[in-house]
């Protein structure tokens, strides 16, 4: 009898201890699961820390905090004279699979984009970076001349308007935004954009609604960057992490509550 009681012991102990085990493996989880999930705020208002110029140490001049917003304080320059801006980028810290919301406004005729996955070292983060693009899609061409910069394209076709390549919430230059899903606020008002990227999908929202998705680097990617404005940009898109930034397109442009969650 004893020796059973002993056995029936012993196995209580060893069954305790795997059930403490599971426990604890299954604690752990959900931590490293609870740090994936954290929001972290890269502009919460109230400090620019962390951000700097594209290639630079410090913020450049122009872009400052008003009212709890991310500005750039400038006139509206004319498309013709933009020889490329002060980019900026959040250079604390790089990143690869993300969901990224960032809140924006335009004044009439305004441009700007933002950029991810964008490393350092070249002349501008277009070239080797994706963009959401960010830009007034019913004034723009009203005050800026396209008809040079979409000839070089090879848009022959009303060359003076502003093409689904080139408008807000698109994919700049590689997937159009879907017109029919598309609630763009008006001029002065703001907007809500959001960016999923993993290596299986990518996504691009406005105002609550999904405008488009794809899949990087897959075949039907590689036809798109090599047949259109990227085919002379031999490392567009190729990297799989990197730096978020934010355009000067010679724009006013207001930015608040830019938000990231590693995925």
């Amino acid at each position: 009898m004893k020796k059973v009681i002993s056995i029936l012991v012993i196995a209580t102990v060893i069954l305790s201890c795997k059930t403490e085990k599971k426990e604890d493996h299954k604690n752990v989880s959900i931590e490293n699961d609870n740090k994936i999930d954290e929001w972290v705020y890269l502009f919460d208002g109230t400090s620019t820390e962390g951000w700097r110029a594209y290639n630079g140490d410090s913020l450049p001049p122009g872009w400052t905090i008003k009212d709890k917003t991310l500005t750039f304080d400038t006139e509206l320059g004319l498309e013709q004279n933009y020889t490329g801006g002060t980019d900026i980028i959040y250079g604390a810290e790089e990143f690869e699979n993300f969901e990224l919301h960032i809140e924006w406004k335009l004044p009439k005729g305004g441009n700007s984009g933002i950029f991810y996955h964008l490393k350092e070292g070249y002349k501008k983060p277009p070239e080797v970076s994706p963009e959401y693009q960010l830009i007034d899609d019913l004034g723009y061409a009203e005050i800026h001349d396209l008809t040079a910069y979409n000839t070089s394209l090879g848009y022959t076709e009303k060359p003076e308007e502003l093409k689904p390549l080139q408008r807000t919430g698109s994919d700049y230059a590689m997937h159009p935004a879907d017109t029919l899903q598309k609630v763009l606020n008006p001029i002065g008002e703001w907007n809500t954009s959001k960016i999923v990227f993993t290596p299986k999908n990518v996504e691009h929202w406005l105002n609550g609604k999904k405008l488009l998705s794809f899949v990087p680097w897959d075949e039907a990617w590689h036809e798109k960057k090599n047949s259109d404005k990227w085919k002379n940009s031999p490392n567009y898109g190729k990297y799989k992490t990197g730096f978020i930034g934010l355009q000067d397109h010679s724009s006013p442009i207001w930015f608040r509550n830019i938000k990231i969650k590693k995925l």
